[in-house]
């Protein structure tokens, strides 16, 4: 008898105790707007920012409505103005395009490889076509980032860091979203922590940081920040900035700020799913692990395979028989897309050149979520139930 998965792809674990009980004093006291505060009141939302960027060993940082809106600021920060081309991946998710789209700006895509990182070989050849790179780290996975800032700064390119999947992520150590000018955080739901919505920017540039406030809509309430610079850079852009309204609130900074500082046993939780998943794939039949660098940490929150040159019928015929058994699969292959699943051809906004390389790879990459409501028995479970219907459409196949 096959084996059946009753679990939920999309629920995640409820918001902790102290999380609530920060959120309840907020909306007990009604001052949940982040600039309005008591005299002498330190806001949630400072200090979350204080803290971030504590953890994160920077010197500013801004909370802000979305991990979108933190990278459409930072590319208005650094100076993308409409018509400017952008570097970005082409296996990546909407917001990122998107971001570039909504300053103006037209993305220029960059191919990814079978470890599903950015084509630094395709980058080199494209570097001189922009003067700022949207790296996304898509679905956590760290390219070699020591190359990648060798060959943007040679260039003069700027680097702004996608991170909507890589918080608490480092290479050789040094935490993702420190390498770059800026850093982009999301904290939605399905990300490492969760504020249904929300967004964190880092950086050690002063006039960067203070641009991002501003422009986020701080009202001349620079002052109000613990994680701004001071006064003086802030005397330098007021003038020239405009508001664009983004700003993270009170609440949701009080259900993060415990959530962050659990980070390292959540990111130790994930991992431990991911790999117990990982080594029951080993092995089967037409199925590609993607292989993770030496050199990375990373957070495995979600999971992905690749079928390499299966046909669009076997792998819909994969997905569906996972499905029947209980097991999601998303699909960066399809014609069209689905959910959260696009890619570089499907955002017709933006004209794009075919990449045969990396359209391969894309043809066949399998996504799963791994929810931390997941016991280690269930992800040994849904192993099997992948392991089993991939062997099985894979014979037949061949035979």
């Amino acid at each position: 008898m096959n084996e059946i998965f009753t679990g939920s792809f999309t629920q995640q674990e409820p918001i902790p105790d102290e999380a609530i009980e920060a959120a309840l004093a907020v909306m007990r006291h009604g001052r949940l707007h982040r600039y309005n505060v008591a005299p002498g009141e330190l806001g949630e939302t400072a200090l979350l920012e204080q803290e971030f960027a504590a953890r994160m060993g920077a010197k500013y940082c801004l909370a802000v409505a979305s991990g979108g809106y933190a990278m459409a600021t930072a590319l208005r920060a650094v100076g993308v103005q409409p018509g400017d081309p952008v570097l970005t991946n082409a296996f990546t998710l909407a917001p990122v395009p998107g971001s570039i789209a909504s300053v103006g700006a037209r993305p220029v895509f960059v191919g990814v490889t079978a470890g599903l990182t950015i084509d630094l070989d395709d980058l080199q050849a494209k570097l001189d076509q922009a003067r700022v790179l949207m790296l996304s780290h898509m679905r956590g996975h760290l390219c070699d980032m020591d190359r990648l800032m060798r060959m943007c700064d040679a260039a003069g390119v700027t680097v702004i860091e996608d991170c909507a999947h890589t918080m608490g992520a480092a290479w050789r150590g040094q935490l993702s979203g420190r390498q770059g000018a800026v850093g982009c955080y999301s904290c939605q739901t399905y990300k490492h922590v969760n504020s249904g919505e929300g967004g964190l920017l880092i950086t050690d540039d002063e006039e960067l940081a203070a641009k991002a406030t501003m422009l986020s809509g701080s009202y001349m309430l620079y002052e109000r920040h613990l994680a701004a610079p001071g006064p003086e850079v802030f005397e330098r852009i007021k003038y020239t900035t405009p508001n664009v309204s983004g700003r993270m609130d009170n609440l949701r900074a009080a259900i993060l700020r415990p959530q962050l500082r659990d980070l390292d046993h959540q990111v130790q939780r994930w991992n431990e799913r991911y790999e117990r998943i990982e080594q029951g794939l080993c092995d089967t039949p037409g199925l590609t692990i993607v292989e993770r660098p030496e050199a990375e940490t990373y957070v495995g929150s979600s999971i992905q395979f690749l079928l390499l040159d299966w046909s669009t019928d076997t792998i819909a015929e994969v997905i569906e028989r996972c499905a029947a058994r209980g097991v999601e699969l998303k699909w960066f292959g399809g014609a069209e897309p689905t959910g959260f699943t696009s890619r570089y051809d499907s955002w017709r906004y933006a004209d794009s050149t075919r990449m045969p390389n990396s359209d391969r790879v894309l043809a066949g990459i399998m996504d799963m979520r791994v929810p931390l409501t997941f016991s280690l028995e269930d992800c040994e479970l849904i192993a099997r139930i992948i392991r089993d219907e991939v062997t099985r459409i894979h014979n037949q196949a061949t035979s």
